[in-house]
């Protein structure tokens, strides 16, 4: 356990306190966490929880630090990095806000370069996310793996060597949870109009997707062989499938992760925008 390291998180919602369960007594003790959020509610529930110190307003606490976690809305980001401003020396920026540039940031912060962009997903919240990151040239080794080990609190992390793929990691892994959750309603309402009960549904999609997931992290053939394992010519599975390629449901699939995408880059002209 690297108790010294001191991080502070500047926001303190859901993937904040994702984050914050799996370093807590874990990469540092718990009283080298401070926690900077506008909501009492939240600094007095993650203070009783985790033991970490809390504050409404940035302080002079943060230029102690070894690490920024900036962890707020984007549409709020450049005001607070205005307000962290004063108290950013050498440590290392980590954003986990999809759509702000690591550019902005370093823009923002007066040419600051230890910066590491990130884009981590919801399933963090159960120890199973999966976060792209990439470092600014600033960023030296040590902080690069004090950054992965950060990250790796909540889950796998796969390092870019381009700011301008983080848009594909945002649509592919970043909003990937929702497609997911997108085919298992479909299912779960193919199920009930079938004649299963809802619960049922539930439970039959459900396992299956974490099933066939697991089976494909497993194996160490190709997800498209693994398919046609499942697929007999003239058989159920080939009828659904036919179905879907006579729907287009992959093409529309494909199409919809380059919308997400496209909308990334957007987003990141949009919030840098002086």
């Amino acid at each position: 356990m690297q108790s010294e390291l001191k991080i502070a998180f500047i926001g303190g919602g859901n993937m904040a306190q994702a984050l914050i369960g799996g370093l807590a007594g874990k990469l540092t003790a718990a009283p080298n966490i401070h926690v900077v959020d506008v909501v009492p509610d939240t600094l007095a529930a993650l203070s009783r929880r985790f033991g970490v110190t809390t504050a409404a307003v940035p302080s002079g606490t943060l230029g102690s630090t070894d690490v920024i976690v900036l962890a707020v809305k984007p549409q709020q980001m450049r005001e607070v990095v205005a307000s962290l401003k004063p108290y950013v020396k050498s440590q290392l920026i980590l954003s986990i806000a999809a759509g702000i540039r690591a550019a902005d940031l370093s823009r923002w912060l007066g040419g600051h370069q230890a910066i590491v962009r990130t884009m981590p997903n919801t399933p963090a919240l159960v120890g199973k996310g999966i976060t792209g990151a990439v470092a600014l040239t600033g960023v030296s080794d040590v902080q690069k793996q004090t950054a992965d080990a950060i990250l790796r609190a909540v889950g796998e992390t796969v390092w870019i060597a381009d700011e301008s793929q983080i848009d594909a990691v945002t649509a592919i892994s970043g909003s990937g949870p929702a497609y997911v959750f997108y085919f298992i309603e479909a299912m779960q309402q193919a199920a009930v109009e079938l004649g299963l009960t809802a619960e049922q549904g539930r439970q039959l999609a459900q396992a299956t997707f974490a099933g066939a997931a697991e089976l494909a992290i497993r194996s160490d053939e190709p997800v498209s062989q693994l398919r046609e394992r499942v697929t007999s010519k003239g058989g159920t599975t080939h009828a659904a499938l036919t179905s879907m390629e006579v729907s287009g449901v992959k093409a529309s699939l494909v199409k919809a992760l380059h919308a997400a995408a496209a909308r990334g880059r957007e987003l990141g002209e949009e919030f840098g925008k002086d």
